[in-house]
């Protein structure tokens, strides 16, 4: 079964991409805090950000989100 939101999600990551999800309400979207990688960011404006409004929510579902990324540094 092909599941393309976590390919381009997946290959986006591969790439070096940065971006988080934010999750809020069922409502999904994305956040970027670091510059991502030139070819992460070529990736992201060719292949993601020109898709619908909610395919590119599918996409952002598979990305690690803000929670994750929290939880991964908090100082011991």
């Amino acid at each position: 079964m092909e599941n393309t939101a976590k390919d381009l999600a997946d290959e986006y990551r591969r790439l070096g991409g940065k971006r988080l999800a934010v999750i809020d309400d069922n409502l999904g979207s994305s956040r970027e805090w670091e510059d991502d990688p030139v070819e992460a960011a070529r990736f992201w404006n060719e292949k993601i950000a020109v898709l619908a409004d909610r395919e590119r929510r599918d996409v952002e579902t598979f990305l690690p989100s803000v929670t994750e990324a929290d939880h991964d540094h908090t100082p011991l």
